[in-house]
C-alpha cells in the first residue's frame, strides 16, 4: 500500500493507523505468541463497522491480505503478517444481552471475560474457552471447545448469526435466513471468509458451577485417565472435565513440598443442580489418590478465568493437536510417556471430550468436520525463555509424533502451528470441498490468507 493509500486511509477512518516507523508501531505489532515477529503494512486499530469497511477497502485496492485480529491468542500469529494490514478489533468490545429471548450479540473485539461478564449478570452463558482473555472471534469460528460442550455444545454450535465485512469491503448478515451458506462456513471454516464483527449466540442457563482441579501422582496417571476415559463418554452432559498434565504452580491449595511436581489432573465444571455435583464428580475423583484439590462452589466467570494466570501475554508458544477416539493402550502408553517431559509450570497437555450435546448436531449442518470424534488433544508447549525454544519444541513434537498413529488426519484448527499448513484438508475433514466453495464465492481473490487457509488459488 503506497503513501497516498495510508494518508487516505487514516482521512476515513476514527481508530489509529500505526505505520512502520511510528513510535507505537512496536508495540501494536505484537501478539500474544512472543515466537511471533512479523512486520505488517499498517495496523489499523478500528473503532466500529466503518472502520473496518475502509479498511478492507484499502487493503483490498493495494492487493494486500488482511490479517484479523480479535484476542490476538491464535498461536500461529495470525493476528499479523508481514506486509498484511491487521485490522485489530480490540476497541470493538460491546455486548447486548437479551435476557428474554436467551440471545446476546457481542462485537468481534471481545473476549470470554468480557462476555461471561455481561451475561452472567442475567444468569446466562454459552459455551467458551478455558483462558477468559482469548478473544471470542477466533475460538467460535474454529470450534470453541470449552467447559460447557457436553451440556451446551460447541460455541460455535450456539452462534445464530453473524455480521461480516466480505474481501471488497461490503457488508452483508448471515442467518439461517439470509446468507445461510456463508453462516455455514462461519461456524468450523475459521477466519477464510471476512471480518466478523458481531456475532449472535445463543444463551443457556449458567450461574453457579461446581468444580476446578484435582491433582494426582504421576504413578497414578494411567489409573487416571482409564477412569475418565471409562466414565466421560457417557457421564451426564451437566458435567464437563478434561484430563491434563501440569506442573503443580504456586498456588495456595497445593502444599508448599509439592509446587514444581510433575503431577497429572481431572478439571472438572458441573452446571447442574449444585446437590449433585460431587456424586457425579465421584468417579473422576475417586481413581486414585489425591494430591491436592480445589473443587468448589463459584461463578462460572471465575472458573473461566481460573487459569489466566498460567498463560500472561509475552510467552514462547508452540502447540500440536490431534482428534481420536476412546484412549486405546497404545495412546495412554503415549500419554505416560511423554506427559511428564512438560518443559515449564506455563505448559500443558489436555484431552477434552467431543460427545453428549456435540454428537446432537448432524455432521453436515455446519462446518465442523470432526463431529463423530471423541477427543481433541492439545500438547499446548509454552514457555517463558527464548533459550528453551528448541527443547521445548522437541518435547511437543515427539509427543505428537507418539500420539499420531493412534488419532486421525486432522486436529482442532485453533490448536494448530504455524508449520501445520500442509494439513490444512485434513483439518476441515469433511467439510472442505464445501468450504472452498464458499471460499470462493465470498473471497475469490483469497483476501482472508492469514489463517488455516482454504485457498482458492487451484480454482483460479
Amino acid at each position: 500500500m503506497g503513501a497516498k493509500g495510508l494518508e487516505n486511509l487514516q482521512s476515513e477512518v476514527r481508530g489509529d493507523v500505526i505505520l512502520p516507523g511510528q513510535e507505537r508501531y512496536e508495540e501494536a505489532r505484537k501478539v500474544y505468541n512472543a515466537m511471533i515477529d512479523k512486520r505488517p503494512a499498517a495496523v489499523v486499530r478500528v473503532s466500529g463497522v466503518a472502520d473496518v469497511i475502509a479498511t478492507v477497502k484499502a487493503a483490498h485496492s493495494a492487493g494486500l491480505a488482511v490479517a484479523v485480529r480479535g484476542g490476538g491468542h491464535s498461536v500461529p500469529g495470525f493476528g499479523t503478517a508481514d506486509g498484511a494490514v491487521v485490522v485489530d478489533l480490540q476497541r470493538m468490545r460491546g455486548i447486548r444481552v437479551d435476557p428474554k429471548t436467551r440471545s446476546a450479540w457481542a462485537e468481534g473485539g471481545c473476549t470470554w471475560g468480557d462476555f461471561n461478564h455481561a451475561t452472567h449478570a442475567f444468569g446466562l452463558g454459552t459455551t467458551g474457552g478455558i483462558i477468559s482473555t482469548t478473544g471470542i472471534g477466533g475460538l467460535t469460528l474454529g470450534g470453541g471447545i470449552g467447559y460447557l460442550t457436553r451440556g451446551r455444545g460447541l460455541s460455535l454450535d450456539n452462534v445464530a448469526g453473524a455480521d461480516v465485512v466480505l474481501a471488497d469491503g461490503s457488508f452483508v448478515s448471515a442467518s439461517a435466513e439470509t446468507n445461510p451458506d456463508l453462516l455455514w462456513a462461519l461456524r468450523g471454516g475459521g477466519g477464510n471468509f471476512g471480518v466478523v464483527t458481531n456475532f449472535q449466540f445463543r444463551l443457556h442457563p449458567v450461574t453457579q458451577i461446581f468444580g476446578g482441579p484435582i491433582f494426582f501422582e504421576r504413578e497414578d496417571a494411567e489409573k487416571v485417565i482409564r477412569a475418565y476415559d471409562k466414565y466421560i463418554v457417557n457421564a451426564p452432559r451437566e458435567l464437563g472435565a478434561f484430563f491434563a498434565w501440569q506442573i503443580a504452580p504456586p498456588v495456595p491449595f497445593i502444599p508448599p513440598e509439592r509446587q514444581g511436581d510433575r503431577l497429572c489432573a481431572i478439571v472438572t465444571c458441573w452446571s447442574g443442580p449444585l446437590d449433585q455435583a460431587k456424586k457425579a464428580i465421584a468417579p473422576l475423583r475417586e481413581a486414585a489418590p489425591v494430591v491436592a484439590e480445589l473443587q468448589a462452589e463459584m461463578p462460572y466467570p471465575t472458573l473461566n478465568a481460573a487459569f489466566d494466570g498460567l498463560v500472561p501475554p509475552g510467552l514462547q508458544h508452540y502447540w500440536k493437536a490431534a482428534y481420536g477416539g476412546p484412549l486405546s493402550d497404545g495412546v495412554i502408553a503415549a500419554h505416560l510417556k511423554h506427559g511428564p517431559g512438560l518443559p515449564a509450570v506455563n505448559s500443558t497437555m489436555h484431552i477434552y471430550p467431543i460427545n453428549g450435546a456435540v454428537h446432537d448436531v448432524g455432521a453436515d449442518e455446519t462446518a465442523f468436520g470432526y463431529r463423530h470424534a471423541q477427543y481433541a488433544t492439545v500438547i499446548a508447549g509454552m514457555w517463558p525463555d527464548p533459550a528453551m525454544n528448541d527443547s521445548s519444541i522437541k518435547w511437543v513434537r515427539d509427543y505428537y509424533q507418539a500420539i499420531a498413529p493412534f488419532s486421525e488426519k486432522g486436529g482442532y484448527i485453533n490448536f494448530m502451528a504455524s508449520d501445520d499448513a500442509d494439513k490444512v484438508r485434513a483439518n476441515y475433514g469433511r467439510s472442505y470441498d464445501r468450504l472452498l466453495q464458499v471460499k470462493t464465492k465470498f473471497d475469490p481473490g483469497n483476501t482472508f490468507r492469514i489463517n488455516q487457509n482454504i485457498s482458492t488459488a487451484a480454482k483460479m
